[in-house]
């Protein structure tokens, strides 16, 4: 689990593409909401509408029952023919809420729907009384469409020529909410059942579906009380869950909600980019010392690192090179001015031995501006990149007698001591790059040592070390870090005299920086001298290049070969 979230936190993709999932769920939930919270108030819009017509026309006929007497049978039959009771009741008596009050005077009918029972209360108000009619429906069907029809006819039969007729229908129309006209029987095109059960005062049902238009309606025809003319009501839309209008504006209102989200995701990156890019404009410019914010620890943050520690090593190596320049042309110096006299001196010298002897300093001198080069070419080349790398298992012991034998060999008045782990110690390394390390620090020791040197090596919880120390003076702790400077040389215990032009614990330094490891110098507590010492990891299998100390810059390296 908690590799999973690392890897989430450090993945991009993994977060924009779960981002964007996160995204399209949360407006997928809110579309659906939306469109339940839209179409509720459809639905209850539609059923007031269907009611208000039919309603209305009641209400109208109950009006005109005067009499408590005439209002209860009137009662009793519209509830026998609807197949639902009605009542009337005081408005107060119901406790309607203002949106509902309204609905009321503008004699529109309010209906109240229970989903749980499917069951609907509609009222309506009777004219200008303070009371409304009501009835509970459960369920709207063929004996209440003809009801209505009923109390249609009933109403248009008030009307008694056809102008005066068509102004009422086309009044009903507006209470409808939809045409009703009259329309002459043979131009609808019924089937003979059709006729047969108009002629019997039956209304007639049309319904229409979707594959004859584009929205499924129904239309109600009965027979009127005028020769070869019906009242056609309709055609009646059926409520469409689904309206064109609505689905495209709901896609559009989640095409808009998924560019914010997406927006949100990206905007963060693209913010961190545009910084990173800031960033790189001011180093073409020149300004070394810039850096950009590192946040997180995904690609961009990676690639935030590796530009910080860029633009830093970039500066390092600028410094460095003039500080090179600088030392190199001071070293130069000297061996040049020595050729120069030397070879002034062989013009003016006719004695043979003395010419042999300038000629003896020149070589000398030739010599030693040739260790000057390749130490400053090695170290060059150490510093300006990542060295190619020879990856292999080194065995410590072997390498330590090698050592010895070499530093034995020159013939120096010190005694080299080795303290050799088994045959069987092994670390990855360059061999020859560890080779030089040990190698110029037993050089070192030899020079400052006054009888003494011990050289170590061993792994120690997959952690190997090289060490090497004398019995010299020793380095102050002030001056410890000064040695690793190159062309540094101490003028107290190490002091020129000594030899050596400052490269080579600079070298030893790099080395250490490619073998992912350290390098130290403290006091050696058995010979109380100088001691140096090189740590690296034993295995080199996917090694991460550890920050050099100036630039705290981070890089991978990827290794050939098996341990």
């Amino acid at each position: 689990m908690t590799s999973l979230f690392s890897f989430a936190e450090r993945s991009i993709f993994f977060r924009i593409y779960s981002g964007l999932l996160l995204v399209c769920m949360a407006v997928a939930f809110f579309a659906y909401l939306l469109i339940e919270t839209i179409n509720q108030e459809r639905i209850q819009s539609y059923r007031e509408s269907v009611a208000t017509g039919a309603f209305y026309l009641t209400s109208q006929s109950i009006q005109i029952q005067k009499t408590p007497k005439e209002r209860t049978l009137w009662l009793e039959n519209t509830s026998a023919l609807f197949g639902s009771e009605f009542k009337v009741s005081p408005i107060d008596s119901i406790g309607f809420k203002a949106r509902e009050l309204k609905h009321l005077e503008e004699e529109r009918a309010v209906v109240r729907h229970n989903p749980k029972t499917n069951e609907s209360y509609v009222y309506h108000r009777i004219g200008d009384e303070n009371n409304v009619l009501w009835t509970r429906i459960t369920r709207l069907g063929e004996r209440q469409v003809r009801a209505m029809m009923v109390f249609l006819l009933q109403d248009l039969s008030n009307y008694p020529t056809f102008d005066s007729k068509r102004g009422r229908l086309e009044f009903l129309s507006d209470k409808f909410g939809h045409p009703i006209t009259l329309e002459s029987v043979q131009a609808l095109e019924l089937d003979p059942e059709q006729v047969t059960k108009l002629d019997s005062r039956e209304p007639v049902v049309l319904f229409r579906d979707g594959a004859s238009t584009q929205d499924p309606n129904i239309s109600i025809i009965a027979k009127s009380e005028m020769d070869d003319l019906a009242v056609m009501v309709g055609p009646v839309a059926l409520f469409n869950y689904f309206p064109l209008n609505l689905i495209v504006s709901v896609i559009i209102i989640c095409l808009l909600l998924i560019s914010v989200g997406v927006y949100g995701l990206i905007f963060p990156l693209q913010r961190r980019l545009q910084l990173l890019q800031m960033g790189v404009n001011k180093v073409a410019n020149g300004e070394l010392d810039t850096s950009v914010q590192v946040v997180g620890s995904d690609d961009i943050a990676r690639l935030s690192s590796a530009f910080n520690a860029m633009t830093k090593h970039i500066k390092r190596l600028i410094q460095s090179q003039r500080e090179l320049t600088r030392a190199v042309s001071h070293e130069l110096r000297t061996p040049v001015a020595r050729i120069r006299f030397a070879v002034d001196m062989l013009a003016d010298d006719d004695d043979y031995d003395s010419r042999q002897s300038q000629k003896n300093y020149i070589d000398e001198d030739i010599e030693s501006l040739n260790e000057l080069i390749d130490e400053i070419l090695t170290y060059a080349k150490l510093e300006e990149g990542s060295p190619q790398m020879d990856w292999q298992m080194v065995g410590l012991r072997d390498l330590l007698e090698q050592i010895e034998r070499e530093t034995n060999a020159l013939g120096k008045p010190i005694t080299v001591k080795i303290n050799a782990p088994d045959i069987k110690v092994v670390a990855m390394a360059d061999r020859r790059y560890l080779h030089r390390v040990v190698q110029n620090l037993a050089g070192n020791a030899l020079r400052y040592a006054n009888s003494t040197i011990i050289i170590s090596a061993g792994v120690h919880r997959n952690v190997a070390f090289v060490s090497v120390e004398d019995d010299g003076q020793g380095i102050p702790k002030a001056d410890r870090e000064k040695v690793f400077i190159p062309f540094a040389r101490l003028d107290d215990s190490r002091t020129r005299a000594s030899g050596g032009y400052g490269l080579g614990l600079s070298i030893v330094s790099r080395i250490a920086f490619w073998f992912n490891g350290n390098m130290r110098v403290d006091e050696s507590p058995s010979l109380h001298g100088a001691r140096f010492i090189m740590e690296w990891p034993a295995k080199q299998l996917g090694v991460v290049i550890a920050a050099d100390e100036l630039t705290g810059a981070r890089s991978e390296k990827k290794v050939i070969g098996e341990p």
